[in-house]
């Protein structure tokens, strides 16, 4: 896998990892959308499906995160011009998207923007609009998650004195969320770590994008969309996945008896559904 530094200007960077499956019979770029807090390494557990299918992973660190300039105020919509810039740099022109958690909001914005090349979009365990109307969008989220949340709607000052005595509260995944993480999803150790090295400005920046506005609405997705959300997530509750089916009109949604780790044990479907769709 080959990493790098795209210059953004400004004295801004973004850091960028492609794997480089150029060689492929029928090469599919996928822009990998990582979630809070990660940085931006593509997911190597799904490596032994994607290499057959001629996948080829581009992604970046979120600025905040890993070797990505902070860029205070960042929404949604950044994703599409970061993910714009980078493509722009390695020559190509159309792609899917694939994002898990918050990163799964992240590829549903791209797809809402970049209609000229988003091939098809994979949103897994992704967050609905804050506000959305007919949702309660706290309904069913872990009481942490909850909290961490509610401060970020009153503002960054608030969300940083949240965060000064916050800790991990292993109440957030279920029995099976934490099997994956102990076997195939282990993986998460990996970006979870050095995402938290730097500090909690990523993090932090990645929630106040969270509950403000979009910028986006995603109902504008035309490319197809696969919504895919454990009815057990504590995190991310179902209802969020539900609601985006409903006001997607590009989308379908699949649901797992899974929480919001477990379910990217089926993970090789969404690539199976992507190799099929991204056209």
């Amino acid at each position: 896998m080959k990493e790098f530094d795209l210059d953004l200007g400004d004295s801004r960077t973004l850091h960028v990892y492609d794997t480089g499956q150029q060689d492929a019979p029928h090469p599919l770029t996928v822009f990998w959308h990582h979630g809070t807090p990660n940085i931006g390494t593509p997911p190597e557990p799904l490596f032994p499906v994607s290499e057959p299918l001629g996948i080829r992973w581009v992604s970046y660190d979120r600025p905040g995160y890993g070797g990505s300039t902070p860029s205070t105020g960042r929404n949604l919509v950044s994703a599409a011009g970061y993910v714009s810039r980078v493509a722009d740099a390695l020559g190509i022109d159309r792609f899917a998207v694939m994002g898990h958690s918050g990163g799964g909001s992240h590829a549903l914005a791209c797809g809402a923007l970049l209609q000229e090349r988003v091939l098809a979009v994979v949103s897994v365990s992704g967050l609905a609009p804050y506000g959305a109307e007919g949702l309660d969008w706290f309904a069913g989220m872990y009481a942490s998650g909850q909290a961490s949340l509610r401060a970020a709607v009153q503002g960054r000052a608030a969300k940083e004195r949240h965060e000064a005595s916050a800790g991990y509260d292993p109440e957030m995944f279920t029995s099976a969320d934490h099997a994956a993480l102990g076997g195939e999803w282990s993986w998460f150790g990996s970006v979870v770590g050095p995402a938290q090295e730097g500090g909690q400005g990523g993090a932090i920046d990645d929630d106040l994008a969270y509950v403000n506005p979009w910028g986006c609405d995603p109902a504008r997705i035309t490319a197809p969309t696969l919504l895919m959300h454990g009815d057990q997530d504590r995190v991310v509750p179902s209802s969020h996945g539900t609601w985006l089916a409903r006001h997607c009109p590009a989308a379908q949604i699949k649901m797992f008896p899974d929480g919001h780790i477990s379910v990217l044990r089926s993970g090789a479907e969404a690539l199976d559904w992507l190799h099929e769709n991204a056209r």
